[in-house]
């Protein structure tokens, strides 16, 4: 039994979420804690760096303290400054506009398509001015964004691209991972993605010219890693940066998971595919909408939504699961309507979907380890409600 699965029944509640725990984590944390290197940049921050760049085929990943951070260090090597706007979708984190509105930047919110609840490439083009700088793709539930159509306008306008995979690790666009095919992509290893260091991120980019800069950035600003490799006598303070590195702990405590990706992965997809096959009735009568999955898409089950008629139904929803002992969450609410949002930031057209279309949607638990027993609660209370109402 997986330590996910007993916290389950002994909570008595099935919970939205659990962080992933595969047994070897404490041996590596061990391991480091003996090697006496426990900042960053030792021996697990080096072997996890080089597990995403022979995975995902990207040329250099860098290991940070968050997505947040990695999302912060793209808006720096963008260049992104005072006059530029970015373009990206309102229907995603927090963490998503902050980067850009910390450089100064402009920030423009598009619609999304309701199919994926991902920004609306066709959209794209009569957003941009003079001053855009960048778009922001936002993958959201590990499905990838239409990429295509967005390099080839960003090719024509001049502008960068920047891939929030924060929920992307596993997933792929035409056969390509992502994160890996805009100029930098930004994973999560936050306790709530499909592997974690607790709190983490990558910044991933293919583009050697980029990578002095990115290492000086997370470096708080010095040539710290070039002085580590003895290409410089001494290190000094060289350009803008903060402290972006993790512990060697959560590293140690990440590596275990990657030794595990393909277990965690194949019993996630279990779970997503169980639901689906489950739900699909459901759709055919007219009750919820379930996630679609482009051709082009390979999704990592990362969650499992449902679309449901409405707000109304939907807090319905979300109360009845909690009463029969499952815990179900709502997701993003839309930037272009908070007090930040409107201060920071403007909406591009109409908001045909982002406010309609995120108020539906509710998030089903969905962890490795979660169990078949545990599936087949939350579908049968999932379809209990429905009879009931």
């Amino acid at each position: 039994m997986t330590i996910s699965a007993s916290y389950a029944i002994i909570d008595g509640m099935i919970d939205f979420n659990i962080p992933p725990y595969v047994g070897t984590e404490e041996k590596y944390i061990q391991e480091a804690i003996q090697k006496r290197k426990l900042c960053g940049d030792g021996m697990f921050t080096k072997r996890c760096s080089r597990w995403m760049e022979e995975n995902l085929s990207v040329r250099h990943a860098l290991l940070t303290t968050s997505c947040t951070h990695a999302l912060e260090m793209a808006a720096v090597l963008s260049g992104v400054g005072a006059a530029d706007e970015v373009i990206m979708p309102s229907y995603t984190f927090v963490s998503t506009a902050n980067a850009f509105v910390q450089r100064g930047a402009r920030i423009v919110f598009t619609d999304i398509r309701p199919d994926t609840m991902n920004l609306d490439e066709r959209l794209l083009e009569d957003a941009i001015t003079p001053r855009t700088r960048a778009v922001v793709l936002v993958h959201y539930a590990g499905v990838a964004c239409d990429m295509d159509p967005v390099l080839e306008l960003a090719r024509r306008h001049g502008l960068l691209v920047v891939e929030d995979a924060a929920q992307g690790l596993s997933a792929r666009y035409k056969g390509k991972p992502l994160g890996t095919i805009g100029d930098y992509g930004c994973l999560s290893f936050h306790e709530t993605k499909n592997l974690t260091m607790g709190e983490g991120g990558a910044l991933l980019f293919q583009a050697d010219e980029a990578l002095e800069r990115a290492e000086i950035i997370r470096e708080k600003g010095t040539n710290r890693s070039k002085f580590f490799r003895g290409q410089v006598d001494k290190y000094s303070w060289m350009d803008y940066g903060s402290s972006y590195l993790p512990s060697e702990l959560n590293a140690a405590y990440l590596w275990g998971q990657f030794m595990e990706c393909e277990k965690i992965q194949r019993d996630r997809m279990e779970t997503w595919n169980f639901y689906h096959q489950a739900f699909e009735e459901l759709e055919q009568a007219g009750y919820v909408s379930r996630p679609v999955i482009p051709p082009y898409a390979e999704h990592n089950a990362h969650m499992y939504y449902l679309k449901l008629a409405d707000l109304a139904t939907r807090t319905r929803f979300i109360s009845y699961l909690k009463e029969q002992g499952v815990m179900a969450v709502f997701h993003y609410v839309p930037l272009h309507n908070s007090v930040a949002g409107k201060k920071f930031g403007r909406f591009f057209g109409e908001d045909k979907y982002t406010t309609k279309e995120s108020e539906r949607l509710a998030r089903l638990p969905l962890y490795y380890g979660i169990g078949q027993e545990n599936r087949e609660k939350v579908v049968e209370a999932v379809k209990s409600f429905f009879r009931k109402n």
